[in-house]
């Protein structure tokens, strides 16, 4: 039976380790350690169910070959944190897709993740109000311990109430989920960035709303956001081992 499963757990393997070599060449590491990881378990379990010596020893070589290169990233990128040097850039193409809150900062959503900063100062109207509970949505079915989430945006001038509103709404929502939102606003905030207490921060040249609005309500990229075509934009990623305090 497991022989039946050999040519779409192998075909699984390759597309994921295929994927880790790009990313691997592109100097995007932390997603690059991510799925030569994923793909080296998917090898584990391909060689476990082959049968032919000769192929045994084939995968053997391969997963060694994979595991040798991911110990060495794994390195490297621990060296970069250690030295607060660590930077990768990202660049989204007008029109892309697979850039899904999701796909973006899995990478990065490990190692006892339990507060976030979100400083965007677009996060006012119906479509920004989304992505950011969207943002939220993902953060709570993440392998992580979210308890607090901070949001700095802007206002809108009238003091507008369908903001306050959705904002208050969402705050209600995850406070369901024991997370506490804590929102201020500034009127002089500019930049955007997404902070982690592990450590990660990310700049999006868009923020959060990098999304194009969708060809029609019953187009591809209307749910999934993996499918939805993005604006142009620039992520850039760093560590620090300094992190924001919450205020008191």
């Amino acid at each position: 039976m497991a022989h039946d499963f050999l040519p779409g757990m192998e075909s699984s393997a390759i597309s994921v380790l295929k994927r880790a070599v790009e990313l691997d060449n592109s100097s995007r590491l932390q997603e690059a350690l991510v799925c030569y990881q994923e793909g080296i378990q998917l090898l584990l379990d391909v060689l476990r169910a082959v049968k032919d010596d000769s192929k045994k020893v084939h995968y053997r070589e391969k997963i060694k070959g994979y595991m040798n290169r991911a110990e060495q990233i794994k390195d490297h990128v621990n060296k970069l944190k250690e030295e607060g040097k660590y930077h990768e850039q990202i660049k989204i193409a007008d029109s892309s897709t697979g850039f899904s809150y999701e796909s973006l900062f899995k990478p990065y959503i490990r190692d006892g993740l339990t507060e976030v900063w979100v400083e965007d100062p677009y996060v006012r109207h119906v479509h920004q109000l989304y992505n950011f509970l969207r943002f939220c949505e993902m953060l709570l079915k993440c392998p992580c311990e979210v308890k607090t989430i901070h949001l700095l945006t802007s206002q809108e001038e009238d003091g507008s109430a369908p903001q306050t509103n959705a904002l208050a709404e969402i705050k209600q929502s995850l406070r369901s989920q024991n997370i506490s939102l804590d929102i201020q606003y500034s009127s002089t905030i500019h930049d955007r960035e997404i902070r982690f207490n592990n450590g990660w921060i990310i700049k999006i040249g868009r923020g959060l709303d990098y999304f194009k609005k969708p060809k029609g309500r019953f187009s591809l990229g209307y749910c999934d956001y993996d499918l939805r075509e993005c604006h142009e934009t620039t992520v850039d990623v760093f560590h620090t081992k300094h992190t924001k305090k919450t205020s008191s």
